[in-house]
Order: C-alpha cells, then structure tokens, then sequence
C-alpha cells in the first residue's frame, strides 16, 4: 500500500519562497537579520533537534542493524566525495552532499554548511542539495517500500530499510506507517538513530577541511558547540523519559523548544533562499545531479545488503 498522500515539503517551500524573493532582499537593510538567521539562529534550532531523540530507543535497535546504519552513513561520505572527484564537483560539494543524503536530509545540509569552507558557490549549492534531497526523497518514499517486500524482507526488516536510506523523517514516517505499525516504529528508531549521528559527521567534516588546510586562517578545527548542545539535549531527553515525576513539567518545555527548532531551520533556510538567486540555482548541470543521486543509490545498496547478511 503506497502513502495516502505526500508530506507537505516546508523547507522546500520556505527555500523557495527566499529563492523567489532573492532581488528584493539584496538591499543592505536585511542583510544583518538574513546573516543572524543562516549563522546563529540555524545552528541553535539544529542543536534543539536533539530533544527528538531518546537513546533507550536507539539502544533498542540492536547490534547488527545499528552497524549496518553506521557503516552505511560513513560509506555515503565516502562514496559522495569520490563521486564529486569523479565528477569534477568541489570536496565542498561533497561534503553537502554527502551529508544530505547519509544523515537527514536538509536539516543535514544545513548542519554541515556551518563547518565547510566558505566559497563562491556555497549558497547555491546547499540550496541545490535541499531542494534536491527532498525531491529524492519523496521518490523513495514512494518506490522504496515495493524494493522492501520486493527482497523478501519482514516488516520490520523493511522499516529499517526505510530508515537507514530515506534522507527525511517526514518521508520516513509516510513510508514507513503505510506498510504497517511495526515497519514505522522501526524506521522512525532508525531514523532518529541517523540523526543523532549528526553530531559525529559534523565534527568529522570540520577536522577534515581544517587538516586539507581549507578551514580557518589559523588552522584550528572548529568546534561546533551547538552539535555538543544537541548531544546534551539528547541526553536531558533521555533522563526526562526515564522520570514520569518531571514529566508535566519538561514535556510542555520540550513541545516548545521543538517547535521553536522547527521556525528556526524554516527561517534560516528561507534566508539562504533570499541570499540565493534562481538563475544560479538552474545554471548547475548534470555534475551535481550525478553525485547527490549516486550517494542515495550508494546508501539504498549497502543497507539492503547489509539487512539481507545480518
């Protein structure tokens, strides 16, 4: 059974809407504000990401699915800058790219824009990976689900295809809950696993362009601390699922704070989009179809094998 209906893209459409916007917005006037939302406001509200996220749920997930996930993600990244090398794309590029489609989709792109290099083409290029990321994921939301049953998985064999290949958590949750309650659950665990993994390939991409010698003036390896807050969220949530006593108190807090995360990307992508024009979005070529593509097709492969070995 496929999906009753396409979740509503609202970081598509709030980069769009910037994009559409772009001229209007180039006036000295709004730069200070579109700045605080792409630099301070986007880190904070990914950081916030972490009160999704409860570990007991994670450690449910077992030993050999949770290796076949990790193995999988560390794989696209590989897979995505030997692609743009391919390719004749950036290692930026690679980077967002990669990122995307091994972690959780925009939210991703955008958590990784903050560790790479500025360059001339960035904005362009994220805008390029949301818009494009979404777009494959809607595509596997739908197809997906038919390759599951297609291998002969079991349900919850099929969930955690879902989550450990689909680049959003809204795709996932359609994909999922349309074939059953067990294939949601699942997919919905492993996905939030993919996103706590956020932490560790940011850092991982800022130490790697820091060493390339591309990071800072001086050096350094940046230390994103809004990545160490998401990980501390994480674990307060954690503790707050694990003492009802508190939970009047926190769960009203937490339902906040969520709900502020999810303004806050949808504001700092929009930003993104007023920085960006749309003749520049459409002049890409085919370079940067090919490795954000063969990145999903790189993570779609491994977990299905990896499943069908474990």
């Amino acid at each position: 059974m496929l999906p009753k209906g396409l979740p509503l893209p609202t970081m598509v459409l709030a980069l769009l809407l910037g994009i559409l916007l772009h001229r209007s917005a180039s006036h000295a006037l709004f730069q200070p504000g579109m700045r605080f939302c792409v630099k301070v406001l986007l880190r904070w509200s990914v950081a916030l990401l972490g009160l999704k996220i409860a570990l007991g749920d994670i450690f449910d997930l077992g030993l050999g699915a949770a290796l076949v996930v990790v193995f999988a993600m560390a794989g696209t990244m590989v897979s995505s800058f030997a692609l743009a090398k391919v390719f004749g794309q950036s290692p930026m590029y690679a980077a967002l790219a990669g990122a995307a489609t091994a972690v959780c989709g925009a939210s991703a792109t955008l958590a990784t824009s903050t560790v790479v290099p500025n360059y001339k083409e960035k904005d362009v290029d994220v805008a390029f990976v949301v818009i494009g990321v979404n777009l494959l994921a809607t595509v596997a939301m739908l197809l997906y689900p038919l390759l599951g049953h297609g291998f002969g998985f079991t349900d919850r064999a099929v969930g955690i295809l879902l989550g450990g290949t689909i680049h959003d958590v809204a795709q996932v949750v359609g994909a999922g809950y349309s074939i059953s309650d067990e294939a949601g659950n699942a997919a919905v665990i492993v996905k939030l696993f993919r996103v706590f993994l956020l932490l560790p390939v940011v850092l991982a991409v800022g130490f790697y362009f820091s060493k390339a010698g591309m990071g800072s003036e001086t050096g350094k390896v940046p230390v994103p601390m809004f990545a160490f807050a998401f990980l501390a969220l994480c674990v307060v949530n954690s503790i707050a699922q694990n003492a009802p006593a508190i939970a009047p108190v926190f769960e009203p807090i937490k339902s906040a704070l969520v709900s502020l995360s999810t303004w806050g990307l949808l504001l700092a992508i929009a930003a993104l989009g007023l920085n960006t024009s749309l003749r520049s979005v459409l002049s890409l070529g085919w370079r940067h179809i090919a490795t954000l593509v063969g990145s999903a097709a790189f993570i779609l492969v491994f977990v299905a094998v990896g499943l069908a070995l474990v």
